[in-house]
Formats: structure tokens, C-alpha cells, sequence
């Protein structure tokens, strides 16, 4: 099917939508986001209930009611994204970065003049589309790991929103194409914090619940004697401000133990997660992958 096939219409009117709103003020695309969000936690039954699933495993000490809370956030937060990757792809990303504290860039930095490939190590929180657009203001050789989508007019809106602020795009299966960026020397943004099964993953600890966790970052990094910056991002001030942090690189890294550089970066992700637990994609099936003798979750 073409992109103008009828099956795709509703993709279009939803870029059309995504257009609209990255013209609008800061404070209004905020407000709307707030309102999808809202929207979407009444109409969301199956993805509520991930995200509910995720919030008991990763939370257990929680009371229902301040996990039934945390959920709307959750979806608050994933609604403000929406229009955040809006601004991102299709707005004036220039407009709004007085609102930006980076806070440890000089970590990343002082990486980049070592000369070597350097692998920013990122997580999936909701403001990872607009973080990158502000980074790639000071980080002109930054480029991105992404996962492809199905619907070919997501999938064109999405490499075309990202390729006007990045270096390049990498699909997540081009792994080769990832090992010649880091071995030129480029930073490459990559989230190794999602399932995509037992393949070349082990199973470690996140927040105490076994996770299918990749090694892929272990084995590229020692591929590209790369260095490895952890990098997270948080929306302040509920949402009037941004702040992208860095860490120093991991010393020790990779270990030459899987399960041991796995529980490093899933202990990374944790100790952000914390800090703003409503602001992660819970969204994701986490656990959906499970260890030999471990009942399903969803």
C-alpha cells in the first residue's frame, strides 16, 4: 500500500494534529499534553494495565491508591511527550532552549576530546525526543540508535523529524553501521533499558524483578574501546523547564561479565527512574520476556 492509501488517513490527520500543535506556545502545547494524557488514561484499558503491572512489580510498597496515582501521571507525562516529540520533529526547537540546564556536560565533553567513540547511555524516559533536539545544539556529532515502525507514515514523520537534528539515524539492527560511527570517533546515543527478548540478553535485577536485559552495549564497547557516559533527562517545574544530565564515564566497563555490566546499567536506570518515576515509559512490557519457569505478567 502507498502512503496516501486510505488505511493510512488517520496517520495523516494525526501528523496534520502533531503540526498544529508544535506551532503553538510552550504553555498551551503543555496544557494539551496534560489533556491527552488525561484522555488517554480513561480510554487506555490495555496499555493502563501494563503500565499498572509495571508500577506493582518495580513499587510494591506502594498503597493502590498512590499507585493508581503514580498511573495517571504516568499518562499525564506520556501525554506531554506527545507533543514535546511534536515540537521536536516539526517545531522551532530553538525557541524554547533558554529553558534547557545541561548539568554535568562537561563529562560528555571531555569524552568527545579523548577522540574515542563514545556511547551516550541513554533510557527511555518521556522527554527523550526533545533532550535530544536541545543536545544536539552543543553535540553537532551526536547521532541515534532508533527502533523502526510498522506504519511507514510514523515511520517517515519519525526519521525525518530525527534526521534534522542528528548526525544520522542508525536502525537498531544496523549494528555495523553503529561500530563504524564509535570507531570514527561519533557519539552515539543508545538505550539498551527495553525487553526485546532472551536474545543476546541476560536475566538481572531491575528494581528486583528478573529482567531480560541486552549485552549489546558490553560487546559493542569492547568492539570500539569506546567510553560509556550515562545520560538522563527530566522535565522540571512541571514542564516550564528541561534538564539533560551527565555522568563521568563508567570506569571498570565492560567487566568481561555480562551479568555484571547488565546489573551496572540497569542499577543507571533505576537510580533515574526514582528520581521521577512518573516520568518513565511504563508503557513498555518490561518483563514481558521471563526466565525459565516464571508465569507471564500481562
Amino acid at each position: 500500500m502507498g502512503l496516501w492509501h486510505p488505511h493510512y488517513w488517520l496517520s495523516w490527520l494525526l501528523y496534520g494534529l502533531m503540526w498544529c500543535i508544535a506551532r503553538c506556545p510552550h504553555t498551551v502545547r503543555q496544557s494539551l499534553g496534560k489533556s491527552f494524557g488525561r484522555v488517554a488514561y480513561r480510554i487506555g484499558g490495555r496499555r493502563r494495565r501494563v503500565v499498572e503491572v509495571n508500577l506493582s512489580q518495580c513499587f510494591p510498597s506502594l498503597s493502590d491508591h498512590e499507585r493508581q496515582t503514580l498511573v495517571k501521571d504516568v499518562f499525564i507525562s506520556g501525554g506531554m511527550s506527545m507533543v514535546e516529540i511534536a515540537t521536536s520533529w516539526l517545531g522551532d526547537i530553538d525557541r524554547i532552549s533558554s529553558r534547557v540546564r545541561y548539568v554535568g556536560l562537561d563529562h560528555l565533553l571531555s569524552a568527545i576530546d579523548e577522540g574515542k567513540g563514545v556511547i551516550l547511555l541513554g533510557l527511555h524516559m518521556a522527554t527523550l525526543d526533545i533532550a535530544g533536539a536541545f543536545l544536539s545544539r552543543r553535540i553537532p556529532k551526536l547521532e541515534v540508535m532508533y527502533r523502526a515502525n510498522d506504519n511507514p507514515v510514523i515511520e517517515a514523520a519519525m526519521y525525518s523529524g530525527r534526521d534534522r537534528h542528528f548526525q544520522k539515524t542508525i536502525r537498531r539492527d544496523d549494528i555495523r553501521a553503529l561500530i563504524r560511527s564509535l570507531k570514527s570517533g561519533q557519539v552515539v546515543w543508545y538505550g539498551p533499558d527495553q525487553d526485546y527478548g532472551a536474545r543476546n540478553a541476560v536475566f538481572v535485577p531491575f528494581f528486583d524483578v528478573p529482567a531480560a536485559t541486552m549485552t549489546a552495549v558490553s560487546r559493542i564497547s569492547q568492539m570500539t574501546d569506546c567510553l560509556v557516559v550515562p545520560f538522563t533527562h527530566f522535565r522540571i517545574d512541571d514542564g516550564q523547564t528541561y534538564e539533560l544530565h551527565f555522568r563521568a564515564p563508567l570506569t571498570g566497563f565492560p567487566s568481561g561479565s555480562f551479568e555484571t555490566d547488565a546489573c551496572t546499567i540497569n542499577t543507571i536506570v533505576e537510580e533515574a527512574v526514582r528520581q521521577r518515576p512518573e516520568q518513565y515509559w511504563w508503557f513498555h512490557r518490561r518483563f514481558k520476556t521471563r526466565p525459565e519457569g516464571y508465569k507471564p505478567l500481562y
